[in-house]
This record gives C-alpha cells, structure tokens and sequence, in this order.
C-alpha cells in the first residue's frame, strides 16, 4: 500500500525464498506490505480450544489445547507384519471437551518425546472422524513454552493471533514471519487525513498494525479494527469519489426532447398511467440528460417494477434530441425480448421510413451475433445514416464495424454480466460521450451500491406498476412428501384449464458429456447422490406423465438463437402450455399469460436467482404461483434459504439474506478479485455507517483537491489500489 522501500521489500529477500514463494502462491502475499495486511481472522487465548461442537469436518483448523495424555501402541500391518507398527494416540482438552491426535509409524518419535502430559501447544490439521471420534491425523504442533517469570495467568490470558493460513503454511508460521516484518510497520504511510483520523478518535496506521498483530488486551483489537475498516472504505471510495468527479468534467451533449415530439406522442398513446415511482426516476434521468455533462445512473427496481418503459422513455427522450439511443443486453434470448416488446409498446413510432409510420416515428433495430448478413447489414447501415434512433443488440454492438450517426445514450440491462471494458467500448462510439444509464433487477443492499456501482448515481424503483398481481411462493419437500410434488403438477394442469401457462425450470440442459463437470460435486449433491435434474429428461417425463396431452417444449442456451426466438415467440402466442427451461428465462422475459412456475431442485439456485425466476410469473391480471422443489431435509441450510424466498417478496430483504449467507467476495464481484486490495476487515452489510461516512469524507476531500495534492499518502495508497493489474478493480465483471 506504500511506496516507502521497507513495505514494498520483497519477502524472499526478509523471509528466504521457500517461505515467501508458498506465500505467494498460496495467500497472494509478495511484499512486508501485503504480509502486515493480512490479519489475523480471530485470537485464541492461550489453553483454551475451539469448542469442540464447532469443529468443522474437512477443514483445517488450529486449535490452542493442553496434552491430557499420550499412549504409544504398537501393531502388526502390511508394512511392519511383526507387531512393530506404531501408533501414538495423544488426548487433548480444553477442560470443556476433549480431541484425539494421531500420529503414525516414523513419525511418532518427536511427538512421543514432547508431547507429554500438562504440556500446552498449538495444533494445526484437518479435522476427520474415526471411530465416531473427531481426531486430527499428523498435525502440526508448536509448543507454547511460557518464561519461568511468567505468571501461569498471564500466560493463559496472552491474546495468539490466529492466521489465515493454508495446509502448506501454518498459522504459527505465518506469525512467525510477522515478528520479523513488524518493525517495518512503523513506516507506513498513513492515507487517512490527520483531521479525519483525529476527529473520529482513530488510532494511526502503524499503531494499528501494531495492534492487530500483536493485542495485549481485547480493546486493542477493537481499536485496530475499527481504524483498519476506515483505511479499506476509504480509500475505496475516494477511488469512486475521483472516478465521479472525473466524469463530471467530460463534455456531452444535452439532450432535452423537443415539445410535441415522439416522447410526447408515445405518452399520449400509454394505455396506463406511469407508477409514482417510475414518473419521479425519468424526472431525475430527464434532468442528467439535460446537462452537459454525461449523466451516470444506476436504475435498480424489482422485478417487474417497469425499468424498462422508465428506459425506452429516456430513449425517445434522446431520439427527440436527434441523437441515438443503444440499449446493450446480456444474451440473445433478452435483446430479442426487447426488441420485440419495445417495438410492441412504440406501434406505428417504431416504423420510421416505412408506410404507416407515424410523423415522429424512428427506426428500432436488433443487432446481435447470429443474425443473417443481408439483414446485418441493413442494421449497421440504418445505424451510420441516423435513421435508426433505438438499437437493442448484444455485444456485438460493440465490435469495431459498428458506427453510430449520433450516440447519446447507452442503456446496459443487468451490468452484473457485464465488464468494464465493454461498457467502455460502446461509450467510445460516440463523438463525445455519451449518456449513461445501468438497469439491474437484482436488489442491491445501499452498502453494496454504494461499494461497487460508487461511480453512479442510483435510482430506486420500488413499486409495481397497476395490473401486476402478487406471486405466492411455497416449498414442495419431495422426499418428505412425495403427495406434495404430485400436487403441484396438479396445479400446473388446473392453471392451463384456465387458459394460462406454466414455467418448470431445471438447473441444467441434461445433453452434457459425462465428464468432468458431472464429477465435480457440492457436499450436498454428495448427500442427494444425483446429478441435478435436467431440462430434456423432465420435458420428457412430465410430456408422458403428469402433464400428458400438454403441450410442452423446451428451452435452453444450447440451441440456436432462431430455435430460441421461435419458441419464445411459440410461448408468447400462448401455442405452448409448458415451457421446461433452464435459467436462460431469468431476466426480462415478459409473458403476462404465465401464471405458474415450477423450480426443480431449488436448492441448486441462490436467493436472488430463485426471486428473479419467481418474477417471470404474475406479469398479467390474473396472480402468480411459484412452486420451490427440493428433496433437502427440513432443518438443512438449503430449506432455510427457500423458506426465506418463500416467505418474503421484497428483493432487497433477500438480497441481505443472500450477502449474509455467501462470502461477500461472490457478491462483489470483480471488485473483490483482487489480493492485497480486496476488503479484508470491512464486511459490506454490518459496517454500513462506516462506509456512509466515508464516502460522504471521501466526496468531500476529492471536491477540495481533486488531484490529492495535499495528501501524498492517499494518492500512493490509490495508485497501489489502481494498479495496472487491477484497473478494473472498481468495476463488477
């Protein structure tokens, strides 16, 4: 994090090249900088063990622990058929619990003379079972030799950090190397203005490291966490602060529509009234707009809450202002939904050049990968001369051959699927840059939004429009009661008796090679022993069975994207009853006569998959059903995680459970891939308010002193932030 030589020394040269080369590839740790920051992950006091009930199975624990007793056996084996197989069996206890050591053959020697009874030490292994007995095989150990002084209290009370460590580098180890790096501590840099550190009561850097590493009591600790959480949010966000600020200072066009123009003519012809919520968002799109400078925007909604009208709205706002609008989406299967559903809402405004067009009509046009050459060509054609004024496409918009007239305004649905460089790439097409407007329909907890999409401004749409009926969600326990699943495929039979449709979503395509994918299994399939089901196998099977004389088809990202489009297109028109699918349906497919949804092996999905599929459903009049199927056990992770879908609608609630129950990494994205610059004390959900602050500081200081001038230490703690390696650091990929 600095430049000052003793923290960017490498560790081969402090801690030889054995032990710096496992840190390197094992923890990502290269220089004296990255070791001091990388903290301990809790501290144990001295003779006292990780309770024993929390132990968990197959991973690698360290534990404090005194030796209760040690016996050495011998036995006759293939190795050493005489009896002269030995076997040491060393008993350790906290005086709450107690855990077995095993030790083998040659290696018995050393333990056998050290390990004796009333001897305390530090234990590193991988916790198994044996003989229904939790034990530890062949750990590592490192005596804790108290001084002849001390105390036998102050020693049991001595705070030992305990180290994110690996099977190849153990956490006493890891310690170790930190005593001899810790005096370079005194030489880092502190990013935080002095004002700052000292208005908030915040210890300095060195001092925290200090802390962190080597506690005397529990306040330390407390103390270095908290300033440690403030370095990590802000330097973070004065990144994001200089990123707003500097796209502040781009020129772009303003872009007002004109009174009377095709914005004016598409709201006089809405068969609805626009929600509260979407009429106050266009009102602070309209005004970025009009600017000129580009406008950065983050419109989040639920599903359903009309994101879409909110975006085409801002497209015609951007047509009327003679520029165009281009709307970047992640698959196929979505920009064709776009575009037919925009065309569909547009009627005669979307047929310009064309008999029947209206006066203000413009041309919207599909680019995406697959399309034929004559018809591609056409589009790129309509695209250079400005006759087009809307174009929906996948990243094909963004290849080298595609030239705009005008670019005013890129829209990009679902970012999450998309990196920087791409959104980069299609905002260089226009002659200045232009407008920016990010749609997402996965809840965004503020902290997240505010961490990783700190660069826009954020909208929230949080109402669903009139007409959009309410989903019911229930679990259907497949094992436990197999009645329940029957049930359900009586429901989907009863809603196409109705005139309705239904979903059934499976986890995968079933035509996949049995190779090494199908061998790579979670600890739950483990317990299920089956793949997941598939698509093509359920088809069949509910085709014969329970949904015979249905009209059932399948969709999956397999098939070619005309296959695709004509059976959507074959859904849309209500000519098939059940679509088996895979995930390829989880964001803006828009059929309101689908009133059912059935999820196969719900367990398979996360939260904010299982509500996005959920909002697929309920679209029309008439109100939705979400069936969650699963054959996990009542009490297990996985049921608790598909009752809190079911019990709850609100996406952002869910988004907190899901944040929650993941590593904040997964959530995060890109901008948590990095080492040394990933977030290690700050836990995006539970420090809210320091994150809040932070921002609000960092806004503050950037608007000062945009080039940091006054404040060397920050800019050198950014730059390492910002490095080559890690530019798309603040973006999600």
């Amino acid at each position: 994090m600095d430049p000052v030589p003793a923290l960017d020394e490498p560790l081969k040269k402090v801690l030889g090249p054995a032990t710096a080369k496992v840190m390197a590839e094992h923890l990502g740790l290269h220089t004296v900088g990255d070791l001091l920051h990388h903290y301990p992950r809790r501290y144990e006091e001295r003779g006292r063990l990780t309770h024993l009930a929390d132990l968990p199975m197959d991973e690698h624990v360290t534990v404090v622990a005194q030796v209760a007793d040690a016996r050495l056996h011998t036995f006759a084996s293939s190795r050493a058929p005489r009896g002269k197989g030995q076997r040491l069996e060393v008993t350790i206890t906290d005086g709450s619990g107690r855990l077995t050591l095993v030790f083998f053959g040659a290696g018995v020697h050393k333990p056998h003379k050290e390990l004796l009874p009333g001897t305390r030490a530090m234990f590193a292994g991988k916790v198994s079972v044996f003989n229904r007995r939790l034990q530890l095989a062949h750990p590592a150990y490192e005596l804790l030799r108290g001084d002849a002084e001390e105390t036998v209290d102050t020693w049991a009370g001595a705070l030992i950090p305990i180290y994110p460590a690996t099977a190849k580098l153990e956490s006493w180890k890891i310690g170790k190397a930190l005593q001899t790096v810790l005096p370079s501590a005194q030489e880092a840099a502190d990013p935080l203005p002095e004002s700052l550190r000292e208005g908030r009561g915040l210890v300095t850097l060195p001092e925290a490291l200090l802390k962190i590493h080597r506690p005397h009591t529990k306040a330390d600790i407390e103390e270095a966490r908290a300033r440690l959480k403030w370095d990590e949010a802000f330097v973070l966000q004065a990144a994001l602060a200089r990123r707003r600020h500097a796209d502040a200072q781009l020129p772009a066009v303003p872009r007002r529509p004109k009174p009377g123009g095709i914005l004016a003519a598409f709201d006089d012809r809405l068969p609805f009234t626009l929600t509260e919520g979407q009429r106050k968002v266009s009102e602070e799109i309209f005004a970025d707009l009009a600017t000129d400078h580009p406008m950065h925007r983050l419109l989040q909604g639920e599903v359903g809450s009309g994101k879409t009208m909110v975006a085409l709205r801002a497209m015609l706002a951007v047509v009327d202002a003679g520029g165009q609008a281009a709307m970047l989406a992640p698959t196929e299967v979505l920009a064709q939904q776009h575009h037919r559903s925009i065309t569909e809402m547009m009627g005669e405004l979307a047929q310009g050049g064309m008999l029947g067009g209206a006066d203000d009509a413009t041309k919207v046009v599909l680019l995406t990968g697959s399309m034929g050459a004559a018809a591609r060509r056409q589009a790129l054609l309509d695209l250079a001369t400005g006759e087009a004024g809307i174009v929906i496409g996948t990243h094909a918009l963004i290849e080298d051959k595609v030239r705009f007239h005008d670019l005013g305004l890129v829209v990009v649905d679902e970012q999450h699927r998309f990196g920087v460089e791409q959104r980069d790439a299609l905002r260089g097409k226009g002659k200045q840059p232009p407008h920016l407007l990010v749609m997402t329909a996965t809840p965004i907890p503020r902290t997240v939004a505010m961490t990783v999409f700190g660069d826009l401004e954020t909208s929230v749409l949080d109402q669903l429009p009139a007409g959009r009926s309410p989903i019911a969600s229930h679990v259907v326990p497949a094992a436990d009661k197999p009645h329940f699943l029957a049930r359900a495929w009586e429901r989907v039979r009863e809603e196409v008796e109705k005139g309705h449709q239904a979903y059934v979503v499976c986890p995968r395509i079933g035509d996949e090679e049995d190779g090494a994918k199908a061998k790579k299994k979670s600890p739950e399939d483990e317990a299920e022993k089956r793949p997941p089901l598939a698509v093509l196998d359920t088809a069949e099977q509910l085709a014969r069975g329970p949904l015979a004389g249905l009209r059932v088809e399948v969709l999956h990202g397999r098939m070619q994207p005309d296959d695709k489009d004509a059976v959507m297109r074959r859904f849309a028109a209500g000519e098939v009853d059940v679509l088996v699918a895979t995930t390829v349906i989880e964001v803006g497919v828009n059929v309101p006569n689908a009133t059912v949804m059935v999820i196969m092996d719900a367990d398979r999905f996360g939260v904010s998959q299982l509500h996005q599929l959920r909002g697929r459903v309920g679209r029309g009049s008439a109100p939705g059903l979400c069936l969650l199927v699963t054959e996990m056990p009542e009490a297990s992770p996985a049921r608790q995680r598909l009752d809190a879908v079911a019990s709850t609608l609100d996406g952002f609630e869910l988004s907190r459970i899901d944040l929650e129950q993941r590593r904040e990494g997964d959530v995060l994205g890109q901008a948590q891939s990095g080492t040394r610059s990933s977030l290690r004390m700050l836990a995006v959900i539970d420090d809210e308010e320091v994150i809040a602050e932070a921002r609000e500081e960092a806004t503050r200081i950037v608007a000062a002193d945009p080039d940091l001038e006054r404040l060397p230490a920050l800019r050198t703690a950014l730059d390492a932030l910002l490095d080559e390696e890690r530019e798309q650091y603040l973006e999600k990929g």
